[in-house]
């Protein structure tokens, strides 16, 4: 009996093991250059076992992008929604942003290689991505018109046009501190979001009294 209850736990935590070793692999190699061989080596496991737990190369890229974006949503999106509504939660959410970029700048980001890979391959793993990083900028779209509603930004801003710019200054942002190794490119991205907030924010309009702080 008591092999009966070990045996699950076990088997969960080998998966997991194996998960966060295919992430890092992922990471610096891409979901393309992730195989079950390269997998099991560093895992010092037979490839008969990898396939036990994900039975098939796509599963497991697939769980790959999965945990990333858990990780992302934990470490991101979550500690940005404890700020109060409108620009505090929106400055939460970008600076949650650059600090995960600045733990990738050894390993890489997924969405980003990810784009790479799949932008014109279609299949399962280019539309979770695709949905995967839909949902983020949705969340920063909501956010902006939350800020909108507080008062915090003008009423005629532009909640595309402003997530399409932040979306560039963290993308100009891997590039530099990755690629480029700028030291300077985070204080960069930082100056850029408050260029952006300057520019969209309602300065001295009357801003409407703000609401009560709900998610």
């Amino acid at each position: 009996m008591a092999t009966a209850t070990k045996s699950p736990r076990k088997g969960e935590l080998t998966r997991a093991a194996i998960l966060e070793m295919a992430l890092s692999l992922a990471s610096r190699d891409g979901l393309e250059g992730l195989t079950i061989g390269l997998l099991a080596d560093q895992m010092q496991m037979s490839k008969s076992g990898v396939f036990a737990h994900f039975g098939s190369r796509e599963d497991l890229q697939m769980e790959v992008i999965r945990l990333y974006h858990a990780n992302f949503e934990h470490e991101v999106f979550y500690p940005s929604m404890a700020q109060p509504r409108g620009l505090p939660r929106l400055k939460a959410m970008f600076a949650n942003w650059v600090h995960r970029v600045s733990e990738e700048i050894a390993s890489g980001c997924i969405y980003i290689s990810g784009a790479v890979e799949y932008d014109d391959r279609p299949g399962e793993l280019r539309e979770k991505l695709s949905e995967m990083v839909t949902m983020w900028q949705l969340a920063l779209r909501r956010a902006i018109e939350q800020a909108i509603e507080c008062g915090d930004l003008k009423a005629d801003a532009n909640p595309d046009q402003l997530v399409f710019e932040m979306y560039g200054l963290i993308l100009a942002l891997h590039h530099d501190a990755r690629f480029l190794k700028i030291p300077s490119s985070f204080e960069r991205a930082q100056n850029g979001f408050q260029r952006l907030i300057n520019d969209y924010g309602a300065g001295q309009q009357q801003s409407k009294p703000r609401k009560a702080q709900t998610a």
